[in-house]
């Protein structure tokens, strides 16, 4: 170091009281590099152990760029945390400190069954809450947790970019914006259209998914959507740890970067909090808030009804959940009692779940009532929320979530990490911290109704052991016309049984290609008066309804029908269709001819021949075949 350098530097450290012999001496030697903000950071970074970031600094003048550069990231990392960097840091030491001492978070809790809502699709009972869930629509925000790419699924986009189904090529976020539409033009219907409410729609992004999610959206003139109505919260990482000091790791390959990982979907909660978007919804008289995760084509048809539910029974928090077979690879809700009296109701994931209950007093653990389905329903990680009490207990804890640290130990001494680890939150862990007196419940729904997500590659999916979920692209997709097909066959349409085909190794139910825009139909009571008559739709077939105000009656359908209409164009379809229609044809998920959004799911859509009428014009038409 120069005589001038080490007395800048000194000089630095003596204005804020600091002792030169407890700074590293690679940092000394760039002290004057540093505006007063970062010599303020590395202080910061030292009080909390972190000298062995500056080990390998060279001298002054070396690599100066990469130092500030440096200092921006820690800058950015320690504004963007709830506390700074010394919070993450004491409270990663906590955590891993108890996981190392191999402490069980549910120690002096007892586990019980919940309150909540079991809905049986297509009843008295389900329509009543679906319309009292429309009427609610125009008092929800939506709020889409979208961070992450499609890698693991074997595509390269982002996962909200892929097809639901390759029928019709409508990618999940048409399907979630139309569907959000759809809801907001039917809650002004059922009010007398008395409201010209937008349904505000929150898009958590990330540095992967972020630029590609905007350019979606204008791409598609944001799928009819205002581009008012659309806010884009971009979700920033959190540093990884190295050791059970909660060392920051540095970047294998930069010694000027600290390794940085995503912190989990629970940064949904604290960027809603700092962005002030809920103060706006709660002025605007909005009262609720709907979470959903990226890739589940079928989850709109459970919202209607799970709303009504969160309005009747005017629960603060409403998990939706679907029935799960003891035992079965998905989290549970539970009621969490504990011996000083706090008690929540929150997720327990599976593998945590039988040894729980096995530790309280029950020796068989999890295990099916005489519904044959476990009495802790399945999360699916969507949430309903209400926005008073929500902002209440944000305000409270600024918007953060009990965290959880995962390290991944070398041997059982639990001395090292096999690769470093950070803390992570989860979206549906917001209960942990709501008071005893917070109403918290679920609405159990039919899984073929609501829930497949898409989230396993055709490798991975392969290799589920038969009878168990696939979770892929190819099940995603057949999940939808199962699903769809089903409605109808409540509603009273005749709909041939499917058959079993094996796409990508995985033997999937192939029922008809049935697909329709959400504001054809959006709840069983609309599709239900829709439908009338005599109406019969062959296994082979495929059907695409593309409008709002198209009746089916007397219809038999063998082969491919496509509907396209504008609003205000009434269409009567009658009569019998029967063509070559649309065939599956299987592909090879490894031939790169093809793309891979198809790959992924093993099968492309031969269109061979079709009934296609298109309706461009307002009026009333009718389709006599």
């Amino acid at each position: 170091m120069t005589s001038a350098t080490a007395d800048s530097a000194a000089n630095i450290l003596s204005n804020l009281n600091i002792n030169a012999s407890d700074w590293p001496p690679n940092l000394l030697k760039n002290l004057h590099l540093l505006s007063p903000d970062q010599v303020e950071l590395a202080k910061r970074l030292l009080e909390v152990g972190q000298s062995h970031l500056f080990q390998h600094w060279a001298e002054a003048g070396v690599e100066d760029d990469q130092k500030k550069a440096f200092f921006a990231q820690v800058a950015k990392l320690n504004s963007s945390y709830p506390g700074g960097l010394a919070s993450y840091i004491k409270t990663a030491r906590e955590l891993l400190a108890d996981s190392k001492a191999g402490k069980n978070p549910y120690d002096g809790f007892k586990p019980s069954v919940p309150t909540g809502e079991i809905l049986s699709f297509g009843d008295d009972n389900f329509i009543k809450f679906e319309e009292a869930g429309v009427k609610e629509a125009q008092n929800a925000a939506f709020v889409l947790v979208a961070g992450g790419l499609g890698e693991r699924l074997g595509y390269n986009g982002i996962k909200v970019a892929l097809p639901a189904e390759t029928t019709t090529g409508t990618c999940f976020l048409q399907l979630y914006i139309e569907s959000i539409l759809a809801l907001q033009e039917a809650s002004c219907r059922l009010t007398q259209g008395t409201c010209k409410k937008e349904i505000p729609f929150v898009i958590m992004t990330s540095d992967d998914t972020h630029t590609r999610t905007l350019d979606l959206l204008e791409s598609n003139s944001y799928f009819g959507m205002k581009p008012m109505q659309v806010k884009l919260l971009k979700q920033e990482k959190v540093a990884c740890l190295d050791d059970n000091n909660a060392s920051l790791a540095l970047d294998p390959r930069n010694k000027y970067k600290i390794q940085t990982k995503p912190h989990g979907h629970g940064d949904a909660h604290s960027l809603l909090y700092s962005s002030g978007l809920l103060k706006i919804w709660n002025d605007a008289g909005l009262r609720w808030v709907l979470f959903f995760q990226d890739t589940n084509g079928l989850l709109f048809k459970a919202i209607p009804a799970s709303l009504g539910v969160s309005a009747t029974k005017q629960y603060h928090v409403n998990s939706l959940a679907v029935q799960r077979k003891a035992k079965e690879a998905i989290g549970g809700i539970t009621k969490l009692t504990h011996n000083d009296g706090r008690s929540m109701v929150i997720n327990v994931e599976y593998n945590q779940l039988d040894p729980l209950l096995r530790a309280t007093g029950h020796p068989d653990g999890d295990v099916n009532c005489e519904t044959g389905y476990s009495p802790y329903p399945g999360n699916i990680n969507q949430l309903i929320l209400e926005l008073g009490p929500y902002i209440q207990e944000l305000t409270k804890t600024g918007g953060t979530i009990k965290e959880f640290v995962n390290p991944k130990y070398k041997d059982a001494s639990k001395t090292s990490f096999k690769s470093s680890t950070r803390l992570e939150c989860m979206m549906q862990d917001y209960p942990k911290t709501l008071p005893p007196s917070a109403r918290v419940g679920f609405t159990v729904m039919d899984t073929w109704l609501a829930y497949a997500p898409v989230k396993n590659n055709p490798e991975d999916a392969a290799k589920v052991p038969k009878g168990n979920p696939y979770h892929s692209a190819t099940s995603g997709e057949m999940a939808i016309y199962r699903a769809n097909s089903l409605i109808l066959k409540k509603a009273g349409v005749q709909v041939e049984d499917p058959t079993q085909q094996v796409f990508n190794g995985q033997e999937v139910e192939v029922w008809p290609r049935v697909t329709w825009k959400p504001k054809w139909g959006l709840t069983f009571s609309e599709i239900k008066s829709k439908v009338s008559g005599s109406f019969s739709i062959s296994q082979r077939s495929t059907m695409a309804l593309k409008g709002r105000d198209i009746f089916l009656k007397d219809l038999s359908l063998d082969g491919a029908l496509i509907i396209n209409s504008v609003d205000g164009a009434e269409v009567k379809v009658e009569g019998s269709i029967q063509n070559k229609g649309w065939l599956l044809e299987s592909i090879d998920y490894k031939d790169t001819a093809m793309p891979e959004e198809l790959r992924i799911r093993g099968f492309k859509i031969n269109k061979i021949e079709q009934v296609e009428e298109t309706y461009n014009e307002p009026g009333k038409f009718t389709l006599k075949a």
